[in-house]
């Protein structure tokens, strides 16, 4: 009987490799699909078993490509795909990139199309570059024959969500980069600057104000344990990755970080939108709304929006609608569920969906403006409030011995 050697995602996004025996490809195909698995490759298992020993050891050193790496390539790639075959992929890998990492994945992907593999299965031969959700949309554009207008609804997606990605850096860098300043300020301060200045009123013979003694205080501490400080903060983090390994603690922490007043809010949305644009565009490519949040449910990194995930598949699958699925999940904005719960009613889901993401990524730009405006203000005052206290600090004792030497 003959084998057939597969690549496939099952239900929680993961990919999956095997083989089985069966009369025919249909029959292989069917038995996968009993097996609730999207297939994204099946071929002949004798003429694929080499490429399965050698592919690991040859590219398990291979660095993949990064977000914006891929948004790169899908550009080129659905632009090629519109005014020339996929084997001029071999010229596009030439001058992708000056880094011979990309060079040589795309160079990969080039090799499978030139000997006559679809593309989705070119693809997969560098499954780390290009996950089971880009994957399995290219192999619907080839299987309807509309793989341009799905490499092009691809590229859409990659760019939207690197300007995302972008936002959400650019929001972060800069209130990190000054609160870090900040402690760096006022620790060299604590340590290199107080100590000399107040050591000066050793022998004054008279009581120091209380908060000179007490920034003293603090400053002989930080001088004396700053090593011991930094061995115990770099102890804590590690023991918190440690910990955070673990389901449990892990689904507590990522619970407790969707609760934080701002921050809970900005991934929350940020979440939203991602799905909604994600579903939009495998729903306006003809895929099923089962198989795409299947497929997004592998791309969630908070574990409490994982689970929400994996419940709306197993409530769609048992026939519920999408909307009503947002809605028992408790963790997605009101707006999408009524704007998906219009689509549903109205037959252009994929249209309100894309709606939804952008009035979500719209009110992300306005909340993070809204929050940087108050953040770096709060981080300056803060800041200027410690520096004053460690200055008014020395003053006190100059002041007093003033008012002692005109007494």
């Amino acid at each position: 009987m003959p084998s057939f050697a597969y690549v496939a995602v099952d239900t929680r996004g993961k990919e999956r490799r095997g083989q089985l025996a069966a009369d025919s490809r249909e029959r292989a195909m069917a038995q996968l699909q009993a097996r609730k698995l999207h297939v994204l490759r099946l071929a002949d298992g004798g003429a694929t078993q080499p490429q399965s020993k050698a592919g690991p050891a040859l590219f398990t050193r291979r660095r993949k490509l990064t977000p914006k790496q891929l948004t790169v390539f899908t550009r080129q790639l659905a632009t090629t795909s519109q005014v020339s075959p996929l084997e001029e992929l071999r010229r596009l890998s030439a001058r992708q990139s000056e880094q011979d990492h990309v060079r040589a994945i795309v160079t990969q992907v080039a090799d499978g199309v030139v000997e006559g593999r679809r593309l989705a299965d070119a693809l997969a031969r560098e499954p780390k570059s290009f996950p089971p959700l880009y994957r399995a949309m290219v192999s619907a554009g080839e299987s309807s024959g509309t793989l341009p207008e799905i490499l092009e609804r691809l590229a859409r997606l990659q760019e939207r969500q690197a300007e995302m990605r972008g936002k959400l850096v650019s929001a972060l860098a800069y209130p990190v980069v000054l609160a870090i300043v900040a402690v760096l300020v006022v620790a060299a301060l604590m340590i290199a600057v107080v100590p000399r200045v107040v050591e000066q009123f050793d022998n004054v013979g008279q009581q120091l104000p209380f908060l000179t003694r007490a920034v003293m205080a603090i400053s002989a501490f930080l001088a004396n344990w700053w090593l011991v400080i930094l061995l115990f903060v770099g102890l804590g983090a590690l023991a918190g990755w440690y910990l955070l390994k673990r389901p449990e603690v892990r689904l507590w922490a990522d619970g407790l970080v969707l609760r934080l007043p701002f921050l809970g809010r900005l991934l929350r949305d940020l979440h939203a939108a991602r799905m909604a644009r994600t579903l939009s565009t495998m729903i306006e490519s003809r895929l099923p709304v089962v198989e795409g949040l299947k497929l997004t449910a592998g791309t969630v990194h908070n574990c409490v929006l994982r689970r929400a995930t994996d419940q709306m598949l197993d409530a769609i699958r048992g026939g519920g609608s999408l909307s009503g699925a947002f809605g028992r999940a408790g963790v997605f904005p009101p707006l999408l569920v009524y704007l998906a719960a219009t689509g549903e009613s109205s037959g252009q889901l994929d249209v309100m969906l894309a709606r939804a993401a952008e009035t979500l990524e719209r009110d992300f730009d306005t909340f993070t403006a809204t929050v940087l405006s108050l953040l770096e203000p709060a981080i300056i005052v803060v800041m200027g409030a410690v520096v004053a206290t460690i200055v008014l600090a020395i003053l006190l004792p100059i002041l007093q011995l003033q008012s002692l030497v005109g007494a």
